[in-house]
């Protein structure tokens, strides 16, 4: 077997092994967050959740399908560890900023729930509250 070929098949492994391990660990981890974000509706988080697992899938697997091209045949097994490392460098450096982005993205939108929440006042402003007897 052609040394090129085995590094595609190592490096095919490893990276969707990687992916499905992050996607996992993010779900099952997110979902609390997006709970909290989503004001604490459970079914929106889980259907939330699901698009958002199903989208890292979609984006880091094709991700993963573009960059297993290679200009250059593998010579050697230091070749294979050469191309291994930055192929599976990039894979790990997209998988992190898919998670932050994801991660930033979400804060954003809890922060802005937050703000609502804060600036709705207790009563309209032409109604008043009697004062509670023995307060």
């Amino acid at each position: 077997m052609d040394r090129t070929v085995i590094a595609y098949v190592i490096y095919l492994v490893v990276s969707i092994a990687l992916t499905i391990w992050v996607a996992r660990t993010l779900s099952r981890n997110g979902r609390i967050f997006l709970s909290d974000v989503l004001g604490g509706d459970e079914k929106l988080a889980d259907a939330v959740n699901h698009l958002l697992v199903v989208g890292f899938y979609l984006v880091n697997l094709g991700f993963v399908a573009l960059y297993l091209s290679d200009d250059g045949t593998v010579q050697d097994t230091r070749g294979i560890f050469e191309t291994l490392s930055t192929k599976l460098g990039v894979v790990l450096l997209v998988l992190g900023a898919m998670h932050l982005g994801n991660v930033y993205v979400l804060n954003r939108i809890r922060r802005r729930g937050m703000l609502e929440r804060e600036q709705l006042p207790p009563v309209r402003p032409q109604e008043w509250i009697a004062p509670r007897v023995g307060a």
